[in-house]
């Protein structure tokens, strides 16, 4: 998804409100990185505490870096090959050895500032590999399984850097996690069908009867509406679930969740509109999103 560059610098930070030249200095790549390609996550980043921010944004490029192989190769093997660089830069991490690669670097130094888990970062590595096979999701039980394994396994990392190892907190980025990859995929919809590619789960289409020549149409009619109204509940459904240990999860660990206020935005703006997904509402940013977003990071619940 295409966005505004902004400098870093711009952006209201809580802790001392304003970005001190040496933090840009040391984060501007991955600021611009990510602004250009995770504008969302890139917010969530900077209202982190400040021991927290760089990995966060280290996280969040590493998580771009192999989302965007996909679209960059034109053939399979290319970028087979990426995900085998990053297994491997991976492995050399935790032998304390990283690859030249600014990414790769950055990664290696919030590994060893917050300890972070292997296991979740190869995890992320090889569900985008299988997704490499770039076919619609069978089932919305596969979506969830390919967001519990990607967007969850980034917050269980994101929680690390926050110092918060908890299974409350845990069970509750299961299901933010797996909200962001469903919220993800109906907002790419638009993006996907102009390159006439329908990723939505196949067993609810087939449940309304619509095609995948009605999404690449970009067509509103109710069948195409009734697909994103059950994919968006099932959204709506794992944000409720991720509330309900709300009371359990501490403190420190509610950072890791800013990004609910995104998913919130999304969801509500879809339903406005009656749930036409190519609506075009949906492909501008909420101008007051920085906003909702420091007013909340003010706040312990999510």
């Amino acid at each position: 998804e295409s966005c505004v560059i902004c400098p870093p610098s711009i952006f209201f930070v809580r802790y001392g409100g304003h970005v001190t030249s040496s933090s840009v200095h040391m984060s501007s790549f991955f600021s611009w990185f990510t602004v250009s390609r995770d504008y969302e996550g890139f917010l969530c980043s900077l209202l982190l505490p400040a021991a927290a921010r760089r990995s966060s944004l280290a996280l969040r490029a590493f998580n771009v870096e192999l989302a965007q192989v996909k679209d960059s190769v034109s053939q399979k093997t290319a970028g087979l090959m990426r995900m085998q660089f990053w297994k491997n830069a991976v492995e050399d991490i935790f032998r304390d050895g990283p690859p030249a690669q600014p990414v790769a670097t950055e990664l290696w130094r919030a590994v060893k500032k917050h300890g972070l888990t292997k296991r979740w970062l190869m995890r992320i590595i090889a569900e985008r590999e299988k997704d490499m096979e770039d076919k619609a999701y069978r089932s919305l039980q596969e979506l969830e399984s390919y967001s519990e394994n990607t967007q969850s396994s980034l917050l269980y990392l994101l929680l690390e850097c926050l110092g918060v190892r908890d299974i409350q907190a845990d069970h509750a980025a299961s299901h933010v996690g797996k909200a962001q990859g469903i919220v993800t995929c109906l907002r790419a919809t638009p993006y996907h069908s102009r390159r006439r590619k329908v990723y939505l789960p196949m067993d609810i289409c087939m449940l309304h009867g619509a095609s995948q020549e009605d999404f690449i149409r970009g067509s509103g009619e109710q069948r195409v509406r009734d697909v994103v109204y059950d994919v968006a509940s099932q959204a709506h459904v794992h944000l409720q679930h991720a509330r309900s240990f709300g009371k359990n999860v501490p403190a420190t660990a509610t950072p890791a969740f800013l990004y609910t206020v995104a998913l919130e935005d999304y969801l509500q703006r879809v339903r406005k509109v009656h749930f036409d997904a190519f609506h075009p509402s949906l492909q501008k940013r909420n101008p007051l999103l920085p906003v909702h977003l420091y007013l909340r990071s003010w706040r312990t619940t999510f």
